[in-house]
């Protein structure tokens, strides 16, 4: 879903992708999901890619509760309009096909991502490192302390802020008993929300 800005757009941006669980609200959460007989709560999944200077919503994606976050890069890179000069996710989105969506779309863009504990370097580390090959070359010599400052993956708490934003403001649940409805709902909101920032911004400090 589309997420309209109300800042103008064409500066290259830090984004910053991290999800979150709606719960279904209200008619017996649609009477368990269409006459369905599990008695446990029914969620979805929202997925959203903040800019993380301006700190507003730049892309949103609703899905089921069990897809992996990293399918959803797709169709979220496909929502961002400015150039992307950095993609910071967790440890859920060190995958190959990640980087690759990223370069395809914004190829000077970096990718930053936690490596997981069992990565290995390609086999052409040596040569022609990838940017993993990088980050694992610096998280050995350097520590994931020392790979997270240098990186700037320590920005990414700025999307759990946005997300606790959104629970906060809006809800934590959807009321919409339609797909399409719940898509729309969710895109006004994240687009009310990137208004509310307009007035002023919050400010963010690491406390250590």
């Amino acid at each position: 879903m589309a997420v309209p800005r109300p800042r103008p757009g064409g500066e290259p941006i830090h984004l910053l992708v991290d999800s979150t669980g709606l719960k279904l609200c209200g008619a017996g959460e649609w009477l368990i999901e269409k006459h369905g007989t599990s008695r446990r709560r029914c969620w979805r999944k929202l997925h959203l890619g903040i800019d993380a200077d301006a700190g507003q919503i730049a892309a949103a994606a609703l899905t089921t509760n069990n897809v992996d976050d990293a399918s959803q890069v797709d169709p979220l890179l496909d929502q961002v309009t400015d150039p992307v000069a950095s993609f910071t996710g967790d440890g859920a989105y060190d995958q190959q096909g990640i980087y690759h969506a990223v370069a395809q779309r914004h190829p000077e863009a970096s990718v930053v991502v936690p490596p997981r504990s069992t990565a290995v370097p390609s086999e052409t580390a040596e040569t022609a490192p990838t940017q993993r090959d990088r980050h694992l070359r610096f998280i050995t010599e350097h520590g994931h302390r020392g790979w997270q400052k240098a990186s700037g993956y320590n920005k990414r708490a700025r999307a759990e802020a946005a997300i606790g934003r959104y629970r906060r403001v809006i809800s934590d649940g959807l009321r919409s008993r339609t797909v399409p409805r719940r898509a729309s709902a969710v895109g006004v909101t994240a687009h009310a929300l990137n208004r509310m920032l307009d007035p002023g911004r919050p400010n963010y400090v690491r406390i250590t």
